[in-house]
């Protein structure tokens, strides 16, 4: 009955709000306990209970009372990825800290040989939207499965989006598990210095050190790009770890192909287990990003505020954290609040480095030139593989940037039938999701239109 009540719930609402708001707050809920005093409803993290209890209660009382129940008032809990429930309280989420919440709270120091786990990284304080949820669902399943999932599982993505976070969170999550796992957290500098160490100064114990673990998580693997004897060393660790079943987690802000330099043999390794790409955040998970980080510091930013700094920060998490922390710091040292006209006046240099109006003509011919055409043939009816895809492109890019309609974009590149510019919006939106490549054009053309 219970689990009925709340489909009917989630169908409605998943109607009524953005698709990212929905994956975002809304996938992982459940309706614990429903009776006339009280709904309990279980969330992910402490995060969501502040944004439900800010945002979505009375959306969500409206929907019970349609179907028939009127609750005298909503408690949200916290429900682990181990399945432990903790009720938390309005003062406790206000109250949170990264070094406190329900699962970092509970770690133990990490055996770790070298390098350390940082127990804030958990996935209790990781915040879920479209452009990560596949990678957060991949490390959540390692987690429960070490060495027998996605192994190895290589996340890579832009500097800021989150891959250490990850990669450590599957760690900290193994280590609460299994108090006596074998984990260590290392970068691949680190290791290159190391082995060479051991080569210079003729030190023993290097290989074992890291073949005789239970996970291996590497930080950054683009840095072994051109270290010919440091990949045939990892190549032979790599080995040695998968032969016995245990975890290797790999970050890199390329995938294996785009690596320069990398081995074939080490490429071949690494896209055989799970490579998962971390994409830049939407802005509803932007704007989720930020409330959650201002929660932390016991602030309740206005929407407008939140919205202005998702809608000019758009580069990677660590500088939307970056601008966020300079909103509050500057509003306490001043003695003001928080809102959109201070966060105006303080980062007003970042909206002001972009033009405030890039027109269908700049992007035609900024996407031409950037794949060595001409503006004529991008409008023009031929239909060869190198012009129809950047084509497409200038089609997304309009609809991207400018909002234009399909029958405007249609004609901004000399065609009748709008269903064209639809199919090549999908495309791309599309390939931005699974090729690497096509994301990186879009992405260095959009920095073009605004440079």
């Amino acid at each position: 009955m219970q689990n009925t009540l709340w489909q009917s719930v989630l169908g409605e609402i998943e109607l009524s709000v953005p698709h990212a708001t929905f994956v975002t707050w809304f996938k992982n809920t459940e309706l614990v306990e429903c009776t006339d005093e009280q709904v309990t409803i279980a969330v992910p993290n402490i995060f969501a209970v502040r944004q439900f209890q800010v945002k979505f209660t009375d959306q969500i009382k409206q929907i019970l009372a349609k179907n028939g129940v009127e609750p005298a008032h909503i408690e949200y809990i916290v429900k682990s990825s181990s399945g432990r429930r903790t009720t938390v309280s309005r003062e406790t989420t206000m109250a949170a800290r990264p070094d406190v919440t329900e699962n970092s709270s509970r770690l133990t120091a990490p055996v770790t040989q070298n390098g350390s786990l940082n127990p804030r990284y958990t996935f209790s304080n990781f915040i879920v939207g479209s452009s990560n949820d596949l990678a957060y669902t991949a490390c959540q399943a390692v987690a429960q499965y070490p060495g027998t999932k996605y192994n190895p599982l290589f996340l890579y993505g832009g500097v800021g989006l989150g891959k250490t976070h990850l990669a450590q969170a599957v760690g900290n999550e193994i280590v609460k598990n299994q108090p006596d796992a074998r984990v260590v957290y290392i970068s691949s500098e680190t290791f290159v210095k190391e082995f060479l160490d051991s080569i210079r100064f003729k030190k023993k114990g290097f290989s074992d050190k890291y073949r005789n673990v239970d996970v291996l998580i590497i930080d950054d693997m683009q840095f072994i790009a051109n270290k010919e004897k440091t990949q045939e060393e990892f190549f032979h660790t790599f080995n040695a770890l998968h032969q016995n079943n245990k975890q290797i987690i790999i970050t890199s802000d390329k995938p294996p192909r785009s690596i320069p330099t990398l081995t074939e043999r080490l490429r071949s390794r690494f896209e055989m287990g799970m490579p998962i790409d971390i994409q830049m955040p939407d802005f509803e998970t932007r704007c989720a990003i930020i409330e959650a980080k201002a929660a932390l510091s016991n602030i309740e930013l206005d929407r407008e505020t939140v919205e202005y700094l998702a809608n000019n920060i758009k580069t990677n998490i660590r500088e939307l954290e970056g601008a966020l922390n300079q909103l509050l710091a500057y509003a306490e040292m001043r003695g003001v609040t928080p809102d959109v006209s201070t966060a105006e006046g303080l980062l007003g240099n970042v909206r002001r480095s972009r033009p405030q109006h890039v027109t269908s003509k700049q992007i035609i011919d900024k996407t031409a030139k950037y794949f060595s055409l001409s503006p004529a043939e991008i409008c023009s009816a031929q239909r060869d593989k190198h012009i129809v895809t950047p084509r497409q492109i200038a089609m997304y890019l309009l609809r991207s940037e400018l909002h234009l309609s399909f029958p405007k974009i249609a004609s901004e590149l000399g065609r009748k039938d709008h269903t064209t510019a639809i199919h090549s919006v999908e495309k791309i939106e599309k390939s931005i999701k699974l090729d690497f490549t096509v994301r990186e054009q879009v992405a260095e053309i959009r920095e073009r239109l605004y440079a």
